[in-house]
């Protein structure tokens, strides 16, 4: 079985075609600046499973357009994976949200796209990304059936006492105002990874998983299942992000929208475009950026990454104590897969806790493993994450 995973952003498409029987990813590539004129062209990026890339700039007006050059790349006679699109036994999609409706990945029918039009205003800055990505596929692949797969799926389990924020209880009843999470394909994997790490079932497990890129998102998983995560309502909560801002006093939005004469719209642009890393640098919301203007003294970088770094350890010491027992740490994400010496930071001063990170890996940017010293009481792991796979396997069960 052939499964072909898709992930659609404003002016980006991400793809991925998986054979399942193998767990070989046959083709992946990207298509970017889709709808976007500027000083850089759109372009087609394609990698088989040589390994070779193949890249072409030209007008993409839309992602329909974009993912027929995906499937002429595909279909392609010299380096295509396959020969027909009938060899795709489905589509996965990633969605971020799925609002208060949807709690499991789901079969695409026109009763269940909907439902989800409602969601969009869950997250408005993702899901009407993600509907251009499943009405291009329909148009183009209308033979092939399509499954949602959600993030926010995960963290359906959060009870209510962690879920529910403290207004009025009239406007979780009517609005389903709580916290839905992101990053759920992520944790979910990453839960069955460490359970294999450490040679148990995972129901047996306590882990925190620390999602750590330009979005980021911590959750606390008890016994194989989300009791809390950092990001709520959208995923705007939670940690400092490359342009988010996570967590903030919400009358400081009253404050400054007064002071810079701003409407909601703005106010919303800034707090999730031009504040995190890059609000606090002023330079930049790259990790890789940072590290490289600190070493240049640069103290407003140093403040950036000081405040990521305690936000995270923060919530980190918030669910050892929500989870009560933890056997593992994970870090995933972009950060978290390639920058040991920011994890260092992440977890300094947690020694009474019996938290002991290896240094020893700092410079390594590439390592995956174990992280923690042999006397650590919690063990803590680089996993890198994979929710391409994960999508597939969902998209497998769903079809099931």
């Amino acid at each position: 079985m052939k499964i072909l995973v898709v992930n659609c952003g404003s002016s980006s498409l991400k793809y991925q075609l998986i054979d399942m029987e193998k767990t070989e990813v046959l083709a992946s590539g990207r298509c970017d600046r889709i709808g976007v004129k500027g000083i850089e062209n759109p372009f087609v990026e394609y990698k088989g499973k040589d390994g070779k890339k193949l890249k072409k700039e030209l007008n993409l007006p839309n992602h329909t357009i974009a993912f027929e050059e995906v499937v002429k790349y595909l279909l392609d006679p010299k380096t295509g994976a396959i020969r027909n699109l009938s060899e795709i036994s489905a589509i996965g999609h990633r969605i971020v949200h799925g609002g208060p409706k949807f709690t499991s990945s789901i079969l695409v029918t026109d009763d269940v796209m909907e439902e989800y039009n409602k969601s969009i205003e869950y997250a408005p800055l993702h899901n009407p990304a993600h509907l251009q990505g499943i009405n291009a596929c329909k148009k183009i692949m209308p033979n092939i059936p399509q499954v949602l797969v959600f993030d926010t799926a995960f963290h359906t389990t959060i009870p209510k006492k962690a879920a529910l924020y403290a207004i009025p209880y009239e406007y979780y009843e009517k609005y389903a105002i709580k916290r839905y999470g992101a990053h759920g394909t992520s944790h979910k994997y990453i839960a069955k990874e460490a359970a294999k790490m450490l040679q148990r079932n995972k129901e047996d497990i306590n882990i925190i998983s620390c999602h750590l890129g330009n979005g980021a998102s911590i959750a606390a998983i008890k016994k194989g299942k989300c009791i809390d995560t950092t990001m709520g309502l959208t995923p705007l909560e939670g940690l400092i992000m490359g342009t988010r801002s996570g967590n903030l006093d919400p009358a400081i939005l009253e404050f400054v929208m007064k002071k810079e004469n701003l409407n909601i719209s703005e106010m919303t642009t800034v707090l999730n475009k031009k504040s995190g890393l890059l609000g606090i640098s002023e330079l930049t919301g790259d990790i890789r950026d940072l590290k490289e203007l600190m070493r240049n003294g640069n103290k407003r970088a140093e403040l950036a990454v000081d405040m990521f770094t305690y936000r995270v350890k923060k919530y980190i010491g918030a669910y050892i104590a929500a989870l009560g027992h933890v056997d593992a740490i994970i870090f995933e994400g972009g950060i978290g897969e390639h920058n040991p010496d920011i994890l260092s930071k992440c977890v300094s001063g947690l020694e009474e806790l019996g938290i002991i990170f290896d240094n020893s890996h700092n410079d390594n940017e590439q390592y995956e493993g174990i992280i923690s010293m042999p006397d650590s009481k919690v063990k803590m792991y680089i996993i890198p994450t994979n929710e391409e796979l994960e999508i597939a396997e969902e998209t497998m069960e769903t079809l099931k």
